[in-house]
C-alpha cells in the first residue's frame, strides 16, 4: 500500500482511538438546559457541566446541520446563516486588500525608491494586532459590521503586499533582460514575465491571508456580536452549552481548511519548474 491510502488511513485510525478514548473517559453531562434555576444561581452548572463526549457532539451537528439556515430571530440563527456572515466579511475585506496589496507589492518589488519609502511604514503597522485598531474602527466608522470588514482589511494586507514584493524582486534577471531585448514596455513585462514568474510566492502570501482572515474574524465577531460564527460560539458560551461551542469550534477549523485547500490547489496550478 502507497502513502497515498496510507496516510488516510492512518489519520482516520488515530481519530478513532482519540474519539474512543475521549468518549470512554468523559463522565456523564447535566446539561444546564435541564439544570433549574436555582441550580444555576447556586453555582450547580459550574458544578455539574463537563466538556460533552463526542456522541453528544455529534447530535448536535446533526441537528444543526439538517437544518443551517433556519431563521428565528437575532439571537437564534442556523449554523449556516452564521458562516455566510463570517464569509461574507472575511471575502469583502480580503478582496479590499488584494485590491491595494498586489499592485503596491508590485511597485515595491520593482522600485528600489519605493521599497526605501514605504518600509519604514510597513515594519511600524505590521505587528500592530488586527484586534487593536478594533476600538478606533468602532469610534470612526461608527458600524459594527464595517469595522469587522476593516480589521480584515488590516490583516489580510501584509502577508499579500510582502509575498508580492519578495516575489517581484526575486525574478531572474535573465528573464527580464530577454524582455528588454524584445523591446517589450514596462507594463506587458510586468504582466508576461514578472507576474508569471511571482505567481507561486504571491498565490503563498495571499494563501496565509486568507487563513489569517478567518482566525481574526471569530475574535471580531466576538467583540461586535450581532452574528457571525464568532457571535455563534461566545452566545453559546454565554448560554452555557459546551456542545454547541465545540460543535462550532470544528465547525470553524473545517471550514478554514476548505478555504486553505481551495489556494493550495490555485497555487499548485500556477507553480512551475524552471
Amino acid at each position: 500500500m502507497n502513502s497515498t491510502f496510507k496516510a488516510p488511513l492512518l489519520s482516520f485510525l488515530l481519530l478513532t482511538v482519540l474519539l474512543g478514548a475521549w468518549e470512554i473517559l468523559t463522565p456523564s453531562v447535566k446539561n444546564a438546559e435541564n439544570m433549574t434555576e436555582y441550580e444555576m444561581l447556586m453555582g450547580g452548572a459550574a458544578d455539574e457541566a463537563r466538556v460533552p463526549p463526542p456522541s453528544a457532539i455529534f447530535s448536535k451537528a446533526y441537528e444543526e446541520l439538517s437544518n443551517p439556515f433556519y431563521d428565528n430571530g437575532p439571537n437564534d440563527k442556523g449554523i449556516g446563516i452564521q458562516i455566510a456572515y463570517s464569509l461574507y466579511r472575511v471575502l469583502s475585506g480580503y478582496f479590499m486588500a488584494a485590491l491595494i496589496a498586489l499592485p503596491l507589492g508590485f511597485l515595491i518589488g520593482m522600485s528600489t525608491l519605493a521599497y526605501k519609502t514605504l518600509d519604514p511604514f510597513i515594519q511600524v503597522l505590521k505587528p500592530i494586532s488586527p484586534l487593536a485598531w478594533m476600538p478606533l474602527a468602532l469610534f470612526i466608522i461608527q458600524d459594527s459590521e464595517a469595522s469587522a470588514i476593516f480589521v480584515i482589511f488590516i490583516c489580510s494586507i501584509w502577508p499579500m503586499l510582502i509575498n508580492t514584493a519578495f516575489g517581484v524582486a526575486n525574478v531572474r534577471n535573465d528573464w527580464v533582460n530577454v524582455a528588454r531585448t524584445h523591446e517589450l514596455g514596462n507594463f506587458r513585462t510586468a504582466i508576461t514575465v514578472i507576474l508569471p514568474a511571482a505567481a507561486p510566492t504571491i498565490l503563498t502570501g495571499m494563501r496565509i491571508s486568507i487563513g489569517i482572515a478567518w482566525l481574526v474574524i471569530v475574535a471580531a465577531e466576538m467583540l461586535v456580536g450581532g452574528t457571525g460564527i464568532g457571535y455563534y460560539v461566545w452566545n453559546e458560551w454565554n448560554n452555557l452549552d459546551l456542545t454547541s461551542v465545540i460543535f462550532s469550534i470544528m465547525v470553524i477549523g473545517f471550514v478554514g481548511m476548505l478555504l486553505d485547500r481551495f489556494f493550495a490547489r490555485v497555487q499548485s496550478a500556477v507553480e512551475y519548474q524552471e
